[in-house]
C-alpha cells in the first residue's frame, strides 16, 4: 500500500469538502489502484487528507491524468496557501486498518530515528485492543527520513478521551514516549471517508 498525506490551511471548508466529494463521484472511477481516504478539518482550519493507493505507481498514474490536473488546480485555488504532500511507501495497518464507521479520527505526525521500533510497538494488537477497545484501527505511514503519519480511528471522541486517561504498562509507556517526543496531534471531530 502507498499513502499520500495532504495538509494545508483552509477557510473555505464547505467548498473544499464539496470538491473532494466531486472527485469521488466523477474522477475516482478512472483512478485505478485508488483504495480510499480519510479526510477532515481541525479546529484551527487545517485540512488533512490521508489517501490510500495500491502502490506509488497507481498514485502517479492518477496524478498524470489530465482531468486530475484540472481538478487539482481547482482544489489548490480553494486553499489558503501552499499544500504539504507526504508520500509514504512504508505503510502498516493495525487492527482493522481504520473504519469508515469511526466517529472521531486523530492524526499524529512526528519523526523517529528507528521506524522499526515504532512499527514493533503497533504489532501487539492484542494488548492494544484490550487496553483501548474504542480504537477501531489505524494506519502508520512512514517516509524515508523517519517522519511518520499515524491515523487512528475511534468509535467516538468521548470514548477516545476516556481511553487517554488510562495508564499504560511501563514498557508501553516508554515506547509511547519515544514515538511521541516530537509529535503533533490533529483532531478530526467530523471526519469523512471514501472507499473504492
Amino acid at each position: 500500500m502507498f499513502i499520500q498525506v495532504i495538509q494545508g490551511s483552509c477557510t473555505r471548508q464547505d467548498e473544499v469538502h464539496a470538491l473532494l466529494d466531486e472527485w469521488r463521484s466523477d474522477l475516482s472511477p478512472g483512478a485505478t489502484g485508488w483504495l480510499g481516504g480519510t479526510y477532515g478539518f481541525t479546529d484551527d482550519g487545517q485540512l488533512l487528507a490521508v489517501v490510500r493507493f495500491e502502490s506509488r505507481e497507481a498514485a502517479m498514474r492518477n496524478s498524470d491524468r489530465p482531468e486530475q490536473g484540472a481538478w487539482a488546480k481547482r482544489f489548490t485555488d480553494l486553499m489558503d496557501g501552499p499544500l504539504e504532500f507526504h508520500d509514504c511507501d512504508d505503510v502498516t495497518l493495525y487492527l482493522d486498518g481504520g473504519s469508515d464507521d469511526a466517529g472521531f479520527v486523530q492524526i499524529i505526525r512526528g519523526r523517529v530515528d528507528d521506524p522499526t521500533r515504532l512499527k514493533a510497538m503497533l504489532a501487539d494488537t492484542t494488548t492494544l485492543h484490550e487496553m483501548r477497545p474504542e480504537i477501531l484501527g489505524g494506519t502508520l505511514a512512514i517516509e524515508p527520513d523517519g517522519s511518520f503519519t499515524e491515523t487512528i480511528a475511534f468509535t467516538t471522541e468521548a470514548a477516545a478521551r476516556e481511553g487517554e486517561k488510562l495508564e499504560p504498562p511501563a514498557d508501553v509507556q516508554a515506547e509511547l514516549q519515544y514515538a511521541m517526543q516530537s509529535a503533533q496531534f490533529y483532531d478530526l471531530h467530523h471526519p469523512w471517508f471514501e472507499t473504492a
